[in-house]
Order: C-alpha cells, then structure tokens, then sequence
C-alpha cells in the first residue's frame, strides 16, 4: 500500500511519541498551534492544522474539504464520509430517531441503567470507571435504540473498539494489520446486522432499524447498505466518544477535588461542566478531510486530493478564540468547542452523549463521596490517535 493510499487520521504524529504525551498531548499542540498551525507532515503525508479559526473554516466549507476519503476499508460509506446534497436527505431522515423529544424520553432509562451497574459494584470500594460504567452504560443505549438483543452487547463493544483503532507506529506493516482487523470487524458486523435488517423486516418493531426500513428518501427507501452503514457508525460513533466523555470527566473530578465538592453541593453546574470536559478533555481529537481543489489555509496552499487534518483538541485550546484556555473553568461561557464537530457533520448523538455524561457525573457524585484515582493503578491510552481517552480508570471512593 503506498503512502498516499493510507487515511492519515489513523496515524499516529511522531510528535505524540511517548505514553506521557499521549496521555497529555495539549502542551504539544499548543507549541504546534503557536509554531507551525498549518504543516505538512511527510511521514503521514498529511496537512496538519491546528488554529480554531482555520478549523472552524474547515469544518464549515464541505464543498472545498469532502469529507469523502479513499479508506482502505471496504465499503464503509456513511453519512460521516458522505457529501450533499445525499449527506443532507440521509442525516435528515436519521434525525427524526434523535429529536429532543426522543433524547429527553432517554433520561429515565439511561438513569435507571446507571443505578443498576452502580448496584453491581458500589458495595468494593475501587471501581474501574471505563468497564464498569462508561462502557456498558452507552453500548447497552445504543444497542437498545438500534434494537439488538441484550446477549450480543459484548460483541458489540468488542466491534466498535476495532473499528476506532490506529496503529502504533508509522508502518506499512503495523498500518495494513490495522486494516485488516477493520475489514474482518466490518465484514461480521454487516453480517450481524444484515440479518437483524431481515428479521425487521418480517417483524417491525420500535427500534431504530425498523424506522430507517420504513423511511423514505425522496419516495425511494433505503438500500440495506446504507441501513448497515448508518447501524455501523452509530454503534463506533456512539459508544466510543460517549465512554471517553464518561471516563475523561471522572478524570478531571479527581485531579481537582474542590471542583468535586463543588459539582455535588451545586448539580446546576453539572451541564456546564460536561461542556468544559469537552473542550479541556475531548473525547475525538482530530477530524480527517480531503481537500476538492487548490486552497490556501493560513497564507499555505493546500492541492486539491491532499488530507487534511483539523486537531479540533488543539483549537479547543486556542489562546484566540478562549480566555485562558489551559485552565479549566466549569461555567466558562461562551464555550464554542469544537468537540462535537462543525456545520453539516455537527455529530447527530450530541445531545445524547451530553445527556448521559450529566447524568453519570450527577448520580456518582450523589452516591460516592471523596472520589480519587487509585494512584498505583494502571493509565493506559487508547490506541488510536484521534480518540481521547484511556483503557481503565480505578478510582476509590467513600460510600454515603
């Protein structure tokens, strides 16, 4: 495979080249940002972009920066690679399953979730946050809106891992066994999710599925190639950045124990809180487009077909855009993040992942007192570079 074959989003920048930095890149992207904010990067063979402003532009022009890529996997066309005016018929049709009436009718059950896997473990005294509860509580939601059976979960969290991971280091070797991987987790997910189209299609229920088989776009239905690869990234999309969220907010509630004691005697500023998250600790580091013709980016031209890629955790940081950007301030306002993305691809589960992050934050913080990183306990960061995030997360705490 030659280099200009390869998705460069999913290589890891020889600048991250520690586990320290990987665990906290930002000072590293704030000397890129002051230093270089538009580069080229020959090992990816990439641009690198790292200012809010120029990001924001990005993001917001999909006619000059497509977000369609030569992935090396097969047949993974999703709205999240997709361009209009298709993109706009499908993301709307999709929308109608995360309207706010929809994502409002979730609270109950997303906190009757976390009460239960709270149940399971509170009585130990150490908990790993990311196993115990940032991952099953977002892969038991979507697994439910998606209507999969409850015997599958696991599966489905073993796929959606693969489907989000990079290789280690910059090699041919390392980069084609990480494809490999995909296509295989590719190829038994559209199986699994093929025969669940068919089973709905004999028997509809009221689940996401069924919806998007009913549906109609412009009088035409969906193919079960775009139903497989809506089911597909609704499950990567989904359950990773909401598990980082989860796991990246307990970690900054026991780096500042004020900040904790502060949530708990005031949960108003919970919301708020999850939005700084976002910035500070942001689930999706970098965002991967290709531009559509010659452009210039900060006085640099950028040829048309080249990668592009916009460290959203960088502009996140930007002393331009945010006041005092390294510190973390739970009722900044405004907080124009760009977590979520920008524009046309602004990320559909936003509200959702919003929604469960505060709940979580607020019923551990009701239930465990004087929460803290149990400090001989292992970090690990997730192999991917543009995911934010860790492995495991023990944290101890006192039970009210």
């Amino acid at each position: 495979m030659n280099k200009s074959e390869r998705y460069a989003n999913i290589i890891p920048m020889v600048e991250l080249n520690t586990k320290e930095k990987r665990l906290q890149p930002f000072s590293v992207f704030n000397q890129l940002r002051q230093t270089t904010p538009v580069r080229y990067d020959e090992s990816r063979s990439c641009w690198d972009v790292f200012r809010y402003e120029d990001i924001y532009r990005i993001l917001k022009d999909s006619a000059t920066f497509s977000s369609r890529r030569g992935l090396a996997v097969k047949d993974r066309e999703t709205i999240l690679t997709m361009d209009p005016p298709r993109h706009a018929q499908l993301r709307g049709l999709v929308s109608k399953a995360f309207t706010p009436k929809v994502i409002s009718d979730l609270a109950s059950r997303i906190s009757s979730i976390t009460e239960e896997l709270l149940d399971a473990v509170e009585i130990e005294g150490t908990i790993d946050i990311v196993s115990a509860l940032a991952v099953p509580l977002p892969v038991i939601i979507i697994a439910e809106l998606l209507g999969v059976p409850p015997e599958d979960r696991n599966l489905f969290k073993e796929w959606s891992d693969i489907l989000v991971k990079g290789p280690d280091q910059n090699t041919d070797e390392a980069f084609n066994q990480v494809i490999a991987e995909k296509e295989k987790a590719t190829d038994e997910l559209n199986d699994y999710f093929a025969q669940i189209i068919e089973q709905r299609r004999m028997e509809p229920k009221e689940d996401l599925i069924s919806l998007l088989l009913k549906a109609e776009v412009e009088g035409e239905k969906l193919s079960d190639k775009e139903i497989l690869g809506f089911s597909i990234l609704l499950l990567a999309a989904g359950n990773e950045t909401t598990t980082n969220l989860i796991t990246n907010a307990v970690r900054r509630v026991t780096e500042d124990r004020t900040l904790q004691q502060q949530l708990r005697g005031n949960p108003e500023l919970i919301p708020g809180f999850i939005e700084e998250v976002l910035r500070f600790y942001p689930p999706i580091l970098a965002i991967g487009r290709v531009a559509t013709k010659d452009v210039e980016i900060g006085d640099i031209m950028i040829k048309k077909g080249q990668q592009v890629v916009s460290w959203v955790a960088s502009a996140n940081r930007d002393e331009a855009k945010f006041a005092d950007p390294d510190t973390f301030i739970v009722d900044r306002k405004p907080n124009a993040h760009l977590s979520f993305g920008f524009g046309i691809h602004f990320c559909l589960g936003a509200p959702l992942a919003r929604l469960e992050g505060q709940i979580v934050i607020e019923m551990l913080l009701k239930r465990l007192g004087d929460i803290q990183f149990v400090t001989d306990s292992e970090m690990t960061y997730i192999q991917s570079p543009f995911v934010y995030g860790v492995k495991q997360f023990t944290v101890s705490f006192a039970s009210f």
